[in-house]
């Protein structure tokens, strides 16, 4: 795989200071998702800063999962997550689990509560969040938060030996209940959870909260250089706070770039995973999903996303990113690398009256005219052929240079044809035409006799292969910017999101069309990509595309008017 490296930004000015100082000697990064969910597209980016960061500087990364909440976590999305890191192009130095570390995290939560830094509270998760105070109101102190050291520890034990119920009693972090930044308000660092864990099955019934486990890991595994999005921005004090107080040997320092948003793209792995549980989409890899395996079934291509994240940048600030830019360079990518054939998505039959029965004669094209080593193939033509249905109008409007009574058009590689008549069916609408030929327009013979201003796509009748077409727009009808934060802990928002989420749902997000495509792409098979003329790019469906029933996703259409670099 190609490195291009990250372009100029601040956090390469800084491992080069700490290289260049002494501070660091080999830098150490790591991708540390949550279990809990499939990896979408912001995800890629933090992807490519964290492997592409580490390689420039001779360093490594590790895939680490943090795997701290048994509830929300599945191997399935564990299996997920390691296929779709591969897929982009990158390999981790080593594969870690928060769940490893567990151990030592307990003890250093019961180091905490031996000096006086962490104490165990009887109140509700909502008495809890009552007492936080407010953004602009200082927090109130629980009545349990001068238990002794000697109470706590005992407490923390039995809740450690599951004596208590879930949400019984939690462990919080002893520090500042008027703080101005709301997360050292005595946050919650451990919980009970009477669970099943996927990597540690029964062994544990508390476990500790992300925001605790994070920097405890980090710490462990040498990190150097902690990079996460701005939403983390406010809990750097307490990771901070975390790693001294723990006493930790290796203090890991955190730092923010601006997160990838794309508009009419939703990036919460809970508003992704409502999706999925209620329907609304075909699983995680559904190919209108913002997920990378939607991506991949789609057809996007690992080069194309990491050029896209390449040309975000990195910085501080946060922005929202116009899905055509996504849409830019998966274009870039396929249009010299994919074959240009013909399709058609909605069949309306012609027939050459004037064209020899039983006879069928080849045409020989070029796979890819920008890309003349692709070679050739042979496309069939005979007496009977499919056009768009949209390529001919019975009444036409002004400089309407398609089919219509009387009007004459060329058929792209192959002959002009004139449409001299058609025919209804009882409900009024056109089901068959007829035109006549021109064997002296053969294409390729030179021909010059006249011109004509519309050139249609086709596909022979006879020899041409049944496919269904699936054509997307975008999920989300409205802009929607969804920076909203992924942090465990009390500050999430309720399980389910606000109803003008699934009101921005897009109902003509998916159209299932079914139509034909040339003989050559009979045995085409799942990621087989090409260009079907007019229509846009498209890749072979991985889930129902089957030899007898082809199943065609669109990637992108033909054109934008996104220019990169404006």
């Amino acid at each position: 795989m190609e490195n291009r490296g990250t372009p100029s930004n601040f956090i390469k000015n800084i491992i080069t200071e700490d290289l260049s100082s002494g501070k660091v000697q080999e830098v150490v990064t790591r991708f540390p998702p949550e279990p809990n969910g499939y990896l979408h597209i912001g995800h890629a980016k933090a992807i490519w800063i964290n492997f592409t960061l580490a390689d420039e500087f001779g360093g490594k990364t590790n895939l680490r999962f943090d795997d701290t909440n048994p509830l929300k976590e599945d191997t399935e999305y564990v299996n997920s997550i390691k296929e779709d890191v591969k897929w982009l192009g990158y390999e981790w130095e080593e594969l870690r689990f928060a769940s490893d570390y567990f151990g030592e995290m307990y003890e250093r939560a019961e180091l905490l509560i031996q000096k006086g830094k962490a104490y165990v509270d009887d109140l509700s998760a909502d008495q809890i969040r009552e007492l936080r105070g407010t953004l602009t109101e200082p927090g109130k102190n629980s009545p349990f938060r001068e238990r002794s050291a000697e109470e706590s520890l005992d407490l923390f034990r039995r809740m450690r030996a599951g004596e208590f119920k879930d949400g019984e009693k939690v462990l919080r972090a002893k520090i500042d209940m008027a703080s101005p930044n709301i997360n050292l308000r005595d946050p919650v660092i451990y919980r009970i959870s009477h669970s099943h864990h996927h990597n540690t099955g029964d062994a544990w019934c508390i476990y500790p909260m992300y925001t605790f486990a994070h920097p405890l890991e980090d710490a462990i595994e040498h990190v150097t250089h902690s990079l996460c999005s701005l939403e983390f921005e406010d809990q750097r004090p307490f990771y901070d706070w975390v790693i001294a107080e723990c006493e930790m040997e290796a203090a890991p320092h955190q730092y923010e770039f601006g997160r990838l948003n794309l508009a009419q793209t939703v990036t919460s792995k809970r508003k992704l995973k409502l999706l999925v549980d209620e329907g609304h989409v075909d699983g995680w890899d559904d190919p209108r999903m913002p997920t990378i395996s939607g991506l991949r079934r789609r057809g996007y291509t690992p080069e194309a996303i990491r050029s896209f994240v390449h040309e975000t940048g990195i910085s501080k600030s946060q922005g929202l990113v116009d899905l055509q830019m996504l849409e830019h360079f998966i274009r870039e990518d396929l249009k010299l690398t994919v074959p240009r054939t013909m399709s058609v998505l909605r069949p309306l039959k012609v027939i050459i009256t004037n064209y020899p029965e039983g006879q069928t004669e080849y045409f020989e094209i070029e796979n890819n005219v920008e890309n003349p080593e692709m070679g050739t193939r042979q496309i069939p033509f005979s007496r009977e052929i499919y056009i768009e249905r949209d390529d001919f109008m019975e009444v036409p409007p002004n400089k309407y240079f398609r089919l219509f009574p009387g009007n004459e058009v060329r058929l792209k590689n192959a002959y002009f044809i004139k449409c001299t008549d058609f025919i209804k069916d009882e409900n009024g609408e056109v089901v068959e035409l007829h035109c006549t030929y021109d064997p002296e327009t053969r294409s390729g013979s030179g021909f010059t006799g006249r011109k004509v201003k519309g050139t249609l796509h086709w596909v022979d009748a006879g020899q041409a292969v049944p496919a269904e077409f699936r054509l997307y727009e975008p999920l989300i009808s409205a802009e929607e910017a969804d920076a909203e934060a992924e942090v465990e802990g009390l500050e999430v928002s309720a399980d389910k999101p606000e109803p003008s989420f699934l009101d921005q749902l897009n109902p003509n997000s998916l159209q299932i069309l079914q139509g034909f495509v040339e003989p050559g792409l009979k045995d085409s098979v799942p990621q087989d990509k090409f260009q079907f003329f007019r229509h846009g790019y498209f890749n072979v469906d991985s889930k129902y595309s089957t030899p007898e029933h082809l199943v065609f996703n669109l990637v992108v259409s033909l054109k934008s008017s996104f220019q990169p670099g404006k």
